[in-house]
């Protein structure tokens, strides 16, 4: 694995893992009042104001690369942002972190059939097994042979927030041009902002606010410092280096290597909700490593991500 494919990868693991404290961080926030849509928009504007000023450096006065790449950093705010979280956030208010948040990585499977049925990259055998194996790690993490009754609804959602996502590692991918990794995660938190803001005035969605305080970690904390950690972590620190390792490895590697997401989600949830995993979904996890592994290997050998928005790098599986 070249230098190039290491820093990808690192950086993919650091987003996952400040993405993955965003649903036991809202959670707190639902049980108090908070609406989805409030918790949602909270986070994405804290992540768009930090971003702001570096991103607008790193164009160093390119204004026009805006202009020329402003359907990307729309379609990336409205699904990779907006819609992802809110779909997830929804989720999460029916189902367990973990459980949403697998569903929201079904993402994966949509990046290798958009790879496939848009541009012609067939999955090889390698990556199909890959996949048929962190799928299977995907079920007994679901536990969906277990006792626990699975909302309807709350799948609905997850699986909406998977399209979201889906889209993000797409657009994330897509280093043609001259727009860089700040420059398109800041503008796809300001869209998502500004959208969140106009369908909560609207009343699409509820937009319910509360002043009271979290409990995290068996303890009560003001409502204001969960928020400012979603923004700070879930937002402005994974969107960036998730953008940037996505970069590096193209979307079909960074999708599956998005999966340690999952095991995250599932520590921080076992550590600020005291919600336990099963011994059934510790398997899970370790057969979804197992096919991120063997999806990687499909990579080895190959040239690395190059301008192309669904070049598959070495690095990726």
């Amino acid at each position: 694995m070249n230098r190039e494919a290491v820093t990808g990868l690192l950086l993919i693991l650091l987003s996952s893992a400040a993405f993955g404290t965003s649903g036991a961080l809202a959670k707190g926030l639902l049980l108090t009042g908070w609406s989805p849509a409030a918790a949602v928009t909270f986070r994405v504007a804290i992540g768009a104001v930090l971003l702001s000023v570096p991103a607008a450096l790193s164009l160093r006065g390119r204004w026009r690369t805006l202009l020329r790449n402003w359907k990307k950093i729309a379609l990336f705010g409205a699904l990779g942002v907006a819609g992802c979280q809110l779909a997830y956030f929804l989720a999460v208010q029916r189902l367990s972190v973990g459980v949403a948040l697998l569903l929201e990585y079904c993402a994966v499977l949509l990046v290798v059939l958009w790879l496939w049925f848009r541009h012609g990259q067939a999955p090889r055998p390698l990556t199909i097994i890959g996949t048929v194996i962190a799928v299977a790690g995907l079920v007994l993490i679901l536990d969906v042979f277990g006792v626990v009754q699975v909302d309807p609804l709350g799948v609905m959602w997850g699986l909406i927030a998977a399209t979201g996502l889906a889209t993000y590692f797409v657009i994330s991918a897509d280093g043609d041009g001259d727009l860089p990794p700040l420059a398109l995660a800041a503008g796809g938190l300001v869209t998502g902002t500004v959208l969140l803001l106009v369908a909560g005035a609207l009343g699409i969605v509820p937009f319910t606010l509360n002043s009271a305080d979290v409990e995290l970690a068996g303890q009560f904390v003001p409502w204001w410092l969960d928020i400012l950690i979603l923004g700070v972590v879930a937002a402005a620190l994974s969107y960036l280096t998730g953008i940037a390792g996505t970069r590096k490895l193209g979307p079909k590697l960074a999708s599956f290597v998005g999966l340690s997401e999952v095991l995250f989600a599932v520590m921080w949830a076992w550590l600020l909700l005291a919600e336990l995993p099963r011994p059934v979904q510790l398997l899970g996890g370790v057969l979804v490593l197992g096919g991120v592994a063997v999806v990687r290997l499909d990579g080895e050998g190959e040239p690395g991500p190059g301008p192309a928005p669904v070049a598959e790098a070495g690095a990726q599986d």
